[in-house]
C-alpha cells in the first residue's frame, strides 16, 4: 500500500496554507444576496450573514430594510419584537428604531437620546433578489451589484429555490468550477459518462475564473432531453461555460443543440443557472440558486421537470458538501489534501479569496484608530 510519505503530506499542507478554506476570515467589501425578494415583507425576518444577525423588513412603500439584530441597549434581539409601520419596536424595553436605524424613542425616558441606534447595510434589488452590501458603505457602488439580465428578462423562464448549506462558500465555489465531478457525484442526474472526459479550456482573469468544456457528440440527460426534444439523439452537443464571477456568484451556461445539423439551421437551447452563496458561518452558506432558460417559457409542464430534476443534482452537491466539511472538521490540524492537474482552477479560485480576505483582513487592521482610547463608549438615559 503506498501512502504520501512525510514530505509530500508536509508540502501539501504547505500548499493548502495558501488557499481559502473554512477558516478564511469573510471578504464584507462585495455585494452578496440577503434574500429573494419574496422572502422579505412586513414581518421581521431574522437572518445571519458573514457571521452578523440582522433583521429584513420592508416598509409601507415595499422598500426593503435591514438592520443588526441587536438593540443597542441591552442587547436584546430586535427580531423578538415587532414591526410598527416603519419602525422596529424592541421587545425589551421598548426602544424604537427608525428605518434607517436610529433610535427615535425610549419610553422609559422623558427625552430620547441622541446619536445612538443600529447599523443598516446598503440594499440593492434586482429581479427576484435583494443584495446586501456588509463592508465598508462608502465602497457601496450599485454600479458594481452583478448583472444578471436574464433573470429579469420576460423572454426567459425561472425556477428558484434556496439551501441552508451546511459547508463552506469556499468549498462550494470548489465544487461548482471542478466539473468533473458530473459523472461520478451526479451520475443519475445532470451528468453523463463522458463528461469527465470531455475537452475543457481555462480561463483565468482578475477575480474571474472560467471552464469551458465541450461535451459533443453525446446523449444527453433527461432533464436536458426531455424539454428540448433531444432525449436519445445519439448526436447532441452539450457546451457548458462554468464561471466564478464574484465570491458571491458563479454562473453556469449551457447552450444545447443537434450537431449532425447545420449551424443557423438547427435549433439551439440556452440554459443559465446563477449559484448565489453568501457566508452565514465559516461553515454554513446560504445558497440560493435560479434556474433559467430561453425556451418553452409558457410550458408550466417543463418548468416543473426541469426544476424537479435540476434540485435533484443540487440535493446531491448539499448532502456531499455536507460530508465533505465533517470529514475536514474531524480532521483538524491533521488535514491535507493532494490537488491534481485538473484542480488548478479550483486552486486559483481559492488563492484569489484568501488573498482578497487577507487584504481586507489587513486593511481593517491598520484603519483609523478608535476613539475613547479603545474603551467602550457609555450613554447614559436621563429619566424623567
Amino acid at each position: 500500500m503506498t501512502q504520501p510519505s512525510h514530505d509530500i503530506i508536509r508540502g501539501a499542507q504547505v500548499a493548502m496554507s495558501r488557499l481559502a478554506d473554512r477558516n478564511t476570515p469573510f471578504i464584507f467589501n462585495e455585494w452578496y444576496v440577503a434574500a429573494f425578494s419574496d422572502e422579505v415583507g412586513r414581518f421581521l425576518l431574522k437572518r445571519t450573514l458573514l457571521g452578523k444577525r440582522v433583521i429584513l423588513y420592508r416598509t409601507e412603500a415595499g422598500n426593503p430594510v435591514v438592520m443588526d439584530d441587536r438593540c443597542v441597549h441591552r442587547s436584546y434581539p430586535l427580531s423578538a419584537g415587532q414591526l410598527d409601520g416603519d419602525t422596529v419596536v424592541c421587545g425589551y424595553h421598548g426602544l424604537r428604531y427608525d428605518a434607517s436605524g436610529d433610535c427615535i424613542e425610549a419610553p422609559a425616558v422623558a427625552k430620547c437620546p441622541k446619536n445612538i441606534g443600529v447599523r443598516t447595510y446598503p440594499l440593492a434589488e434586482r429581479g427576484p433578489v435583494i443584495w446586501i452590501w456588509m463592508g465598508d458603505p462608502a465602497l457601496a457602488d450599485e454600479s458594481k451589484v452583478p448583472a444578471l439580465p436574464w433573470m429579469m428578462d420576460s423572454e426567459w423562464a425561472g425556477a428558484k429555490g434556496y439551501y441552508d448549506l451546511k459547508s463552506s462558500y469556499v468549498y462550494l465555489h470548489e465544487n461548482l468550477l471542478d466539473t468533473s465531478h458530473l459523472s461520478y457525484m451526479h451520475a443519475n442526474t445532470i451528468g453523463s459518462p463522458d463528461y469527465v472526459k470531455a475537452p475543457t479550456k481555462s480561463e483565468m482573469g482578475e477575480g474571474r475564473f472560467a471552464l469551458v468544456r465541450t461535451v459533443s457528440p453525446t446523449k444527453l440527460p433527461p432533464v436536458w432531453g426531455k424539454p428540448t426534444g433531444l432525449d436519445g439523439v445519439p448526436t447532441a452537443s452539450r457546451i457548458v461555460r462554468n464561471e466564478f464571477l464574484t465570491p458571491a456568484l458563479y454562473e453556469v451556461t449551457t447552450r444545447l443543440y443537434d450537431s449532425a445539423l447545420a449551424e443557423g439551421e438547427r435549433p439551439e437551447f440556452l440554459i443559465k443557472v446563477a449559484h448565489m452563496a453568501t457566508p452565514a458561518t465559516h461553515n454554513t452558506t446560504h445558497y440560493f440558486i435560479y434556474l433559467g432558460r430561453d425556451f418553452a417559457q409558457t410550458d408550466e409542464a417543463a418548468t416543473q421537470f426541469m426544476a424537479t430534476n435540476f434540485f435533484k443534482a443540487f440535493d446531491e452537491d448539499v448532502v456531499g458538501l455536507s460530508l465533505l466539511e465533517e470529514v475536514i472538521a474531524e480532521q483538524g490540524d491533521d488535514l491535507y489534501e493532494i490537488s491534481i492537474a485538473s484542480d488548478a482552477l479550483g486552486v486559483a479560485m481559492r488563492r484569489y479569496l484568501k488573498g482578497r480576505a487577507d487584504q481586507e483582513a489587513k486593511d481593517k487592521e491598520n484603519g483609523p484608530p478608535s476613539t475613547g482610547a479603545g474603551f467602550p463608549q457609555v450613554v447614559m438615559m436621563q429619566q424623567s
